[in-house]
C-alpha cells in the first residue's frame, strides 16, 4: 500500500489550473462536432441561455465575475439576510391562507393547520371580494393563541375595518401590546392595481402611526408586488414597482412626521416565489440589497433590513394535472427559503380549482415542514451566498429592476405611472414575449403544453370566493393551453370521443419513436387524442389504418429524414385517398416538400397549429 506524504498539501496541488481560454477551446471543439464552427466569447455565447430583463445564464462563472461587496448576514446590505442568524434559529416562518367567508370552516381549518406546523395565518378578509366578513373575524380566529400566532390580514379598501377588528380582539383577549405579532395588509397602491380603485394614503399611514406607537411587534403596511407579477411583470419589473411602492409609502410616513427608523419599520415586502429557484434566490437577494439601498439614501441604513413575505406563483400554478403543482411549490419554496425570505406561504396544488380540501393544505404546510425539518434547509446561513452564479445574478437583476425603478419615478412615482397607463403597458408587453415562448413550448410546462395526460379525471373543488378585478388582469402559464383543452372537452362531452389524429409512422421504431413521440404530445397539448395504431404503416397499409383509426381529417408522418425521401410521397397520397385534408409532417420544414401539407417541429407556435386543427376539425366550445 502506498502511503501519501502527509506534507498538508491538497492533491489537487499537484495539479496545475486551467485556464478560462483553455475551457473555451474545449467548448469550440465539441461545438464543432456539433456543426457550429464559433470561437472565443461567440463559443460561450452559444452555451449561453437569454432571460427576461435582458439578463443572461451564462455557461461557467468564476470569482473574478463576482466582486460585489456582500457583507455579513444581517447587516447592511442585507444581501445575504436580515438577521445574522438567518433561518438557523427556526427556520423561516409557516404563513398558510385563508379564503371563503364561511367563518367556522375558516376556524376549522386555521386550527388544524396550528396544529400541524403551521406558524402564522394569512386571512383574506371582506365583504367586497367575497372573503370572510370583517365581522366575523373573532369567530375565525375562536380558540387561536393570539400571541404565539402572528396575523397577517388581506382586506383590500377594508383594511381599516379589518385592523380595528384585529386590534379589538387583542385587547379583548388580554394579548400585551408587546406580544402582538401582526402585518395589518393595508396597501393603497396595491389595491389600486388590482381593482383600478383609488385610495388615499392617509388612512394607511394613521394606522402606521399608531402601530409604531402602540403595538411594536405589529407592521400596517404591506407592499404587495404580488398584482405585477400575476399581470405577467417580469423579476426586475416585480422588484421595481415594490421598490417604487414602498418608497410611496415611506414619503407618505415621513411626510406626516414619522421618523425615518420607524416608518422603515412599518413595512412588509410581499413577493412571489417560482419554479425557477435560482431566479427566485436572486430575486429575494436582491430585494434586501435594493431595499437597503433606499434606507440608505433616507439616512437609515441600521433599518433597512426588508421584511420578506414568500407566496408560491399563482401564475406558474395548472388546472390540467394539477399534481404537478406540488412539484413547483415544492422548488418553489425551496428557493424562497434559501433567498432568506422570513415567512413562506406554499399555495395548495389545487389552488387554481377552488377552495382547497384538507388534503390540500395538508400537503401545503407539510412542504415547508419537510424542508425545514427532514432537509434541515434552514440550519445553514444564506445557503446560496458565495455561489459566482448565483451573486453575478442577484447582481444583475438588482441593476436591472432598479433601472426600472428609475422609470416609474421619472414618471411621477407609482400612482401616476399606473394611472398612465405606463404599468399596464410595460406588463402587458413582458407577457406578450413570454407568451411567445410559451405558445412554442420554449418554456414548456409539465402536464400542460408537456406530457399531458387526456385520460385523467378532472378534480372537482367547491369554488373560490371571486378575487377583485378591474385594475391589472390576471394571467397564467396554462390559459392559451387551457381553452384548447376547454374545446376538445366541449367536443368530447358532445359526441363522446376528443378529436383525433392519426400519427403514420413509418419503419421500425428506431426510425420513427422520437418523432411519433414529440408529434403525441404536441397534439395531446391541444386536447386532441393521437392513434398510433398500427404501430407503422406503409404505402400498402396506410390508407386502411387511418380509415380505422376514427381520425377527423388529420394525419402526421413520423420517421426518419431517409423514410421520409423514400415514403413521404406515397403513404401521403394514400392517407388523402382514404379522406385526409391534412397531412402534416413531424420534421424540418421544407423535408420531402411537395407531399405533404404543412410541418410541425420544435420550436414551430404549437398554440396556432393545435388552434388551426381544431378550427378545421370544426371542434368549438
Amino acid at each position: 500500500m502506498t502511503v501519501l506524504p502527509d506534507d498538508g498539501l491538497s492533491l489537487a496541488a499537484e495539479f496545475p489550473d486551467a485556464t478560462h481560454e483553455q475551457w473555451q477551446r474545449l467548448v469550440e471543439g465539441v461545438l464543432r462536432k456539433s456543426g457550429k464552427d464559433v470561437s472565443g466569447e461567440a463559443a460561450e455565447d452559444a452555451l449561453s441561455t437569454k432571460l427576461e430583463d435582458g439578463l443572461t445564464t451564462r455557461p461557467l462563472y468564476t470569482a473574478p465575475e463576482t466582486a460585489v461587496e456582500t457583507g455579513f448576514p444581517g447587516f447592511a446590505p442585507f444581501i445575504r439576510g436580515g438577521s445574522p442568524a438567518g433561518g438557523a434559529a427556526g427556520g423561516w416562518d409557516v404563513r398558510q391562507r385563508y379564503v371563503g367567508n364561511d367563518a367556522a370552516r375558516v376556524n376549522e381549518a386555521v386550527l388544524t393547520d396550528l396544529e400541524n406546523g403551521v406558524t402564522s395565518l394569512w386571512l383574506s378578509v371582506g365583504d367586497s371580494c367575497g372573503a370572510l366578513p370583517v365581522e366575523a373575524l373573532p369567530r375565525a380566529l375562536d380558540g387561536v393563541y393570539l400571541d404565539l400566532a402572528p396575523v397577517s390580514l388581506d382586506a383590500g379598501a377594508e383594511y381599516a375595518d379589518a385592523a380595528r377588528a384585529l386590534l379589538r380582539l387583542y385587547a379583548e383577549r388580554q394579548v400585551a401590546p408587546a406580544a402582538a405579532r401582526a402585518s395589518l395588509g393595508a396597501d393603497p397602491l396595491g389595491h389600486e392595481a388590482r381593482t383600478g380603485e383609488v385610495l388615499e394614503l392617509a388612512g394607511a399611514v394613521g394606522l402606521a402611526r399608531e402601530a409604531a406607537a402602540h403595538w411594536p411587534g405589529i407592521r400596517a403596511l404591506t407592499v404587495d408586488a404580488l398584482p405585477y407579477h400575476e399581470a405577467g411583470g417580469s423579476a426586475a419589473e416585480e422588484l421595481g414597482l415594490s421598490l417604487a411602492t414602498g418608497v410611496a409609502y415611506l414619503r407618505a410616513l415621513t411626510e406626516d412626521g414619522a421618523p425615518t427608523g420607524e416608518a422603515l419599520g412599518q413595512l412588509e415586502f410581499r413577493y412571489a416565489a417560482t419554479a425557477d429557484q435560482f431566479l427566485t434566490i436572486a430575486k429575494f437577494r436582491a430585494a434586501r440589497r435594493l431595499w437597503a439601498r433606499i434606507a440608505e439614501a433616507c439616512g437609515a441604513p441600521e433599518a433597512g433590513a426588508q421584511r420578506q413575505h414568500a407566496v408560491t406563483s399563482p401564475v406558474m400554478m395548472t388546472r390540467r394535472d394539477p399534481w404537478v403543482n406540488m412539484l413547483r411549490t415544492t422548488v418553489a419554496c425551496m428557493a424562497a427559503g434559501v433567498g432568506g425570505a422570513d415567512s413562506v406561504t406554499v399555495l395548495p396544488f389545487d389552488h387554481e380549482l377552488g377552495l382547497p380540501d384538507a388534503f390540500a393544505r395538508r400537503i401545503a404546510r407539510n412542504t415547508s415542514t419537510i424542508l425545514l425539518e427532514e432537509s434541515h434547509l434552514a440550519r445553514v446561513i444564506d445557503p446560496a451566498g458565495g455561489s459566482y452564479y448565483v451573486e453575478r445574478l442577484t447582481d444583475e437583476l438588482a441593476h436591472a429592476a432598479w433601472e426600472f425603478f428609475r422609470t416609474i419615478e421619472k414618471a411621477g412615482g407609482l400612482a401616476a405611472a399606473l394611472r398612465s397607463g405606463l404599468v399596464a403597458e410595460r406588463l402587458a408587453a413582458t407577457w406578450a414575449e413570454r407568451s411567445k415562448r410559451l405558445a412554442k413550448r420554449r418554456e414548456p410546462i409539465t402536464g400542460v403544453s408537456e406530457f399531458p395526460l387526456l385520460s385523467e379525471k378532472p378534480l372537482d373543488r367547491e369554488p373560490a370566493p371571486a378575487g377583485p378585478t378591474g385594475g391589472l388582469p390576471r394571467v397564467r402559464r396554462d390559459e392559451a393551453y387551457e381553452a384548447l383543452r376547454a374545446r376538445s372537452d366541449a367536443h368530447l362531452a358532445a359526441t363522446g370521443h376528443r378529436p383525433r389524429i392519426f400519427l403514420a409512422a413509418l419503419g421500425p421504431a428506431a426510425a420513427h419513436t422520437a418523432r411519433a413521440t414529440f408529434a403525441a404530445n404536441l397534439f395531446q397539448a391541444g386536447g386532441i387524442e393521437p392513434v398510433h395504431d398500427p404501430v407503422s404503416v406503409d404505402p400498402a397499409t396506410a390508407a386502411g389504418a387511418y380509415a380505422a383509426s376514427g381520425a377527423d381529417g388529420m394525419a402526421v408522418l413520423c420517421s426518419s429524414d431517409a423514410l421520409y425521401e423514400e415514403q413521404a410521397g406515397a403513404v401521403a397520397s394514400a392517407l388523402r385517398a382514404a379522406g385526409a385534408t391534412t397531412v402534416f409532417l413531424a420534421g424540418k420544414p421544407g423535408t420531402a416538400a411537395g407531399a405533404v401539407d404543412e410541418y410541425v417541429f420544435a420550436g414551430c407556435d404549437a398554440v396556432a397549429v393545435l388552434s388551426s386543427v381544431l378550427d378545421r376539425m370544426g371542434v368549438s366550445l
